[in-house]
């Protein structure tokens, strides 16, 4: 980067994190005012918090690079988001402030009793912390790339510094330095998308571009087929995404304590209404931006494999190999060539057929998705020699070159943008990383401060000791964080990973509290053992059958919350027998 987009990254981070200290100069140093800002915070300011949390830098680091890999496809894991907003506008927003509780499980033991609040905490914490972990990782694949630094190094710099900060301010300091990150976020990616569009070829224009990327099946946002291995489908989105929606916003601390700082009911409810609005559609444009990333990469001849400094570093390490690799780059290049040639005479024999009004011959489209997979084998075949991977194992080849393409995104804004907005770009994902891990390492030191050791270790102590004790946790988690984005670099498309995770636990979490909420006569025992039962058999399929009987990730949140429920009322009924 130049002097320039330094200045520019420094000073937007700088602002950002001196606004969040002015603005918590003044907060009460009590344990609400400390976890939950007092309870003073409007509409506004929550659905920001509430977009910004889940807005992480995987969003804008791996959205455009699943775009660019699959296509528009993934925007369908949104759809059950809107219809989960007002269920839990409804249904939970008014229980939580009724009780007045610090985290989503104190409802739990009103409900049932101690050990079932400390199972689902302790589901979300393991959930979450893995999690904080790849919040860790993604900025840190950023300035890996940027700097061409040792990637772990910079995993426990931006792991400390994430620590910090989050210790240091609380849930108002999160809350308030979300609203100018969101804004850093929404100017950079708007720029990067214009960027992108302005430097297509004079003679291409963006409906060529999309042309060119429906031609290949990137812009199929709709798919109605039903097909449980399917992960994106429409079916998948509203039933799955619904349920993932409501046990992420309605179970997740790290959701739910966004809007618990909420000034009243009304205020939660717009809050959160005002997310699920909005995110369906700014979903859809980080998608476009990584489907015109693509559309660029048809007329400017992309790298063979995008983590430029991986690459480098097996080059210089293995000179024998490094030749098979440029064997492999020159057909690469030969193959883009003569795709691009069959690009241009796609365009006009189109501009031709619109001209007479007759139907465009599909021999085009068929010709640039036979390159395009050959492309593919070629990238894969790069990936299995610069990771060393046996020839035969060409499944491991194509899931690390699938995880190549989170490299994608930042690879083009260092290549290609002008001089200080490379700054900006590199600001915005890193503004997303700080809102993002900041807030999930706020809930993690929250939920076990409140639920485990006030509740079950230290019982009678002040308001201090416990604000003490939190800003300890969170920096324990923050650690823990640290250790689990080292083991990161091993998984495949991080937005994808993210969404994994949070399928294998929410589905548990849900089906305890629908439960909770609305099947009164399931007591504490049973939801208890019938929890146990569901994650256990959502794990073991995961690790264990996920290759022979496949299932998309999305349909563990609508099985694992059924399962707790039926268990549940079975369970129930078992144990009434045995005391009768």
């Amino acid at each position: 980067m130049d002097k320039l987009d330094w200045a520019v990254l420094i000073a937007t981070q700088v602002l950002i994190i001196a606004y969040g200290v002015w603005k918590t100069r003044k907060q009460s140093k009590n344990l609400q005012g400390y976890l939950l800002s007092d309870r003073d915070m409007n509409w506004f300011t929550i659905g920001l918090s509430i977009m910004a949390t889940q807005a992480s830098a995987i969003t804008f680091l791996s959205t455009p690079g699943q775009a660019f890999g699959n296509g528009m496809g993934f925007v369908q894991f949104y759809f059950g988001l809107p219809i989960a907003m007002v269920i839990l506008s409804i249904t939970a927003v008014p229980i939580y402030h009724k009780l007045n509780v610090y985290t989503a499980y104190e409802y739990l033991e009103n409900r049932f009793d101690l050990k079932t609040r400390s199972l689902g905490a302790g589901l979300f914490l393991t959930q979450r912390g893995l999690a904080a972990g790849l919040s860790i990782y993604a900025p840190a694949i950023i300035l890996s790339t940027v700097l061409g630094w040792n990637i772990y190094y910079l995993i426990v710099i931006i792991g400390l510094i994430v620590i910090a900060y989050t210790v240091f301010g609380g849930t108002k300091a999160v809350s308030q330095t979300q609203k100018q990150q969101m804004l850093v976020i929404l100017i950079g990616m708007v720029a990067a998308g214009y960027i992108l569009v302005s430097l297509l070829p004079k003679e291409v224009s963006v409906t060529d571009a999309l042309s060119v990327a429906g031609a290949v099946g990137r812009l199929e946002v709709i798919n109605l087929e039903f097909d449980v291995n399917n992960r994106y489908n429409v079916w998948s989105g509203i039933i799955g995404g619904l349920f993932l929606a409501l046990s992420y916003f309605g179970t997740d601390q790290s959701q739910v304590q966004r809007y618990l700082t909420g000034k009243s009911i009304a205020q939660t409810r717009i809050g959160l209404l005002m997310n699920g609005m909005v995110k369906i559609p700014m979903q859809f444009l980080i998608l476009l931006v990584g489907i015109f990333l693509f559309a660029f990469y048809q007329f400017y001849q992309p790298p063979i494999f995008f983590n430029k400094v991986k690459k480098e570093k097996f080059v210089q390490e293995n000179t024998l190999k490094a030749n098979e690799l440029t064997e492999l780059e020159t057909q690469y290049t030969q193959n883009f060539e003569e795709k691009k040639q069959v690009i241009f005479e796609f365009l006009e024999a189109k501009k031709e057929a619109e001209s007479k009004n007759i139907e465009l011959d599909t021999v085009y489209a068929s010709q640039i998705r036979k390159y395009n997979a050959q492309n593919d084998t070629l990238r894969n075949q790069a990936t299995a020699i610069i990771n060393q991977i046996d020839k035969e194992d060409k499944l491991e080849a194509k899931r690390l070159s699938n995880n190549d393409l989170d490299y994608a995104f930042i690879n083009f804004v260092l290549d290609y943008l002008p001089i200080g907005l490379i700054g900006l770009l590199v600001s915005v994902m890193l503004s997303a990383a700080m809102s993002s891990a900041s807030s999930e390492l706020n809930a993690l030191g929250s939920t076990t401060v409140i639920d485990i050791y006030k509740r079950s270790i230290a019982k009678e102590k002040s308001d201090e000791h416990y604000v003490k004790a939190s800003k300890g946790f969170t920096a324990f988690w923050g650690i823990y964080a640290i250790f689990f984005a080292m083991l990161a670099t091993q998984l495949d498309n991080l937005i994808q990973a993210v969404n994994i995770l949070g399928s294998l636990f929410y589905g548990t979490i849900l089906g305890i509290f629908l439960v909770a909420f609305y099947i009164k006569k399931v007591k504490s025992n049973a939801v208890f053992y019938a929890a146990l039962v569901s994650e256990s058999l959502i794990l073991f399929h995961y690790i264990f059958l996920k290759e022979t009987f496949e299932i998309g990730f999305l349909w563990y949140n609508l099985i694992g919350c059924m399962m707790v429920i039926i268990l549940g009322l079975v369970f129930e009924m078992l144990l009434k027998k045995e005391t009768k």
